[in-house]
C-alpha cells in the first residue's frame, strides 16, 4: 500500500511539473527548476553511499562529469537522442562505481573518501588532455529544435522532474529493503555486520554502482543545459561540496533527507544568483551546514522526530 502510495505521489509531482509548464512562466524559473532537481538527484545518489553506508564519497564530480562527457561522446560520434545520452551517462558512471568498490573494498573512513576525491582530479586531467569531447578548450553543443514543448528549457526541467522523482522512488525502495537495512547494518559496524552473515562486499558494491548510475544519470542533460561544457565546469567543486552538504542538512538516515536538503538549500542559492551574487552559494553552503551541525547533527528530519517524541 505504501509504495502504490509512493507512486501515486510521483506522479502528483510529475502532474505538478506539467501544469507549470502550461503556466509558461518566466523561463528562468524552468532553468532555476532544472539546477534545484539536479541536485536532488546528486543528493538521493550521494546518500545511497555516503548516507546508508556510511561511505562518504567526495568525487561526486568525476561521475557527474562522466556523465555528461558520455553525452558529448555520443552526441559528435552518433548524433543520439536524449534519452540514450541519459541511459548511457547512467551505464559508464555505475560502471565506473562498481570498478570504484572493487579497487577500493579494504578502504574505510577517510581513505575512501581521499581514494574518491583522487579519482576526481585524475578522471579531470583525462578529459583536460581528450580532445575529441573537447578537451581543455571546451565543448560547444548547438541545440536542435526542441522536439516538445517548443524550448529547451521546458522540455529539460520536465526531463529533470521525470529523472528525479525515478531516483527518489528507488532511493526509498532501497531503504525500506533488506538492502537497505543490510547496508545501514554496514554503516553502525561493518565488521559486526560481517560476523552476522550480512553480504557485506555485495552490499558495497551495489551502493557504488547505484550512486554512481544515478550521478551519471544527473549530469548526461547537462551539455544541452550549458550549451558549453568545460572541465573546470564539469568536475565544479560546487557538486561535491553541496552532494555532501544537502543530504547532511536534510538527514542522511532517510531518502526524504536528500530531497529537503536540495529544494531548501538549492532554492537559496537560486535566489541569491539572481538577488545577489551566484560567489555567495559556497558560503550560503557553508554557513547553513555549521548550523545543522551544531544544532541539529541529524538533520531536519531527525531534529523533527525528536520533536515529535519529547
Amino acid at each position: 500500500m505504501k509504495t502504490v502510495r509512493a507512486f501515486l505521489v510521483g506522479v502528483a509531482v510529475i502532474g505538478l511539473g506539467l501544469l507549470l509548464v502550461s503556466l509558461r512562466v518566466n523561463p528562468y524559473a524552468y532553468f532555476a527548476g532544472y539546477v534545484v532537481l539536479q541536485y536532488v538527484i546528486i543528493a538521493t545518489a550521494w546518500n545511497v553511499l555516503g548516507g546508508y553506508a556510511g561511505y562518504v564519497n567526495f568525487g561526486t564530480p568525476a561521475f557527474f562529469a562522466l556523465g555528461a562527457y558520455t553525452a558529448i561522446f555520443l552526441i559528435e560520434a552518433f548524433g543520439a537522442p536524449l534519452p540514450v545520452l541519459i541511459l548511457a551517462g547512467g551505464l559508464v558512471a555505475g560502471l565506473l562505481g562498481l570498478g570504484i568498490g572493487y579497487l577500493t573494498l579494504r578502504l574505510k573512513g577517510v581513505f575512501f573518501s581521499i581514494a574518491t576525491f583522487a579519482l576526481s582530479v585524475v578522471l579531470q586531467t583525462l578529459i583536460i588532455n581528450w580532445d575529441y569531447v573537447g578537451g581543455a578548450k571546451g565543448y560547444t553543443l548547438i541545440r536542435p529544435p526542441a522536439p516538445f514543448f517548443g524550448s529547451w528549457a521546458i522540455l529539460l526541467f520536465m526531463v529533470m522532474v521525470g529523472l528525479a522523482v525515478v531516483t527518489v522512488l528507488v532511493a526509498r525502495s532501497v531503504e525500506r529493503s533488506w538492502i537497505g537495512r543490510g547496508l545501514a547494518a554496514l554503516r553502525d559496524n561493518e565488521e559486526a555486520a560481517e560476523c552476522m552473515g550480512v553480504p557485506t562486499l555485495r552490499l558495497k558494491l551495489f551502493a557504488t554502482t547505484l550512486s554512481g548510475f544515478f550521478l551519471g544519470v544527473a549530469g548526461a542533460p547537462f551539455p544541452y543545459y550549458v550549451t558549453y561544457v568545460e572541465p573546470s565546469s564539469a568536475f565544479d567543486l560546487n557538486y561535491a561540496v553541496n552532494a555532501l552538504a544537502m543530504p547532511m542538512i536534510g538527514g542522511t538516515t532517510t531518502w526524504m533527507g536528500p530531497v529537503i536538503g536540495a529544494v531548501l538549500l538549492g532554492t537559496a542559492q537560486q535566489v541569491a544568483t539572481v538577488t545577489i551574487s551566484s560567489e555567495l552559494n559556497l558560503l550560503i553552503v557553508g554557513v547553513v551546514l555549521v548550523l545543522f551541525v551544531v544544532l541539529a547533527p541529524e538533520g531536519i528530519v531527525g531534529l523533527v522526530r525528536r520533536l515529535r517524541h519529547r
